[in-house]
């Protein structure tokens, strides 16, 4: 005797919160990078984002020097 299938459902996800979702991760992703690893390669306005960024490194305990 055969069992008939059940069917499941599945949530959809949304395009639109797979946008937000991925640029949400991006901007984090950014974020981290700036903080964790750049050094003034991207500051193109003297060291105003290096030393930004340096003082977030000491604040989170990521060692930079």
């Amino acid at each position: 005797m055969a069992v008939p299938a059940r069917s499941v459902a599945v949530p959809a996800l949304s395009p639109r919160l797979l946008a937000v979702a991925l640029l949400s991760v991006g901007l984090m992703l950014l974020l981290a990078y700036l903080v964790g690893f750049d050094q003034g390669a991207v500051s193109q306005s003297g060291m105003y984002l290096h030393e930004l960024m340096h003082d977030g490194r000491h604040l989170l305990g990521v060692p930079c020097h």
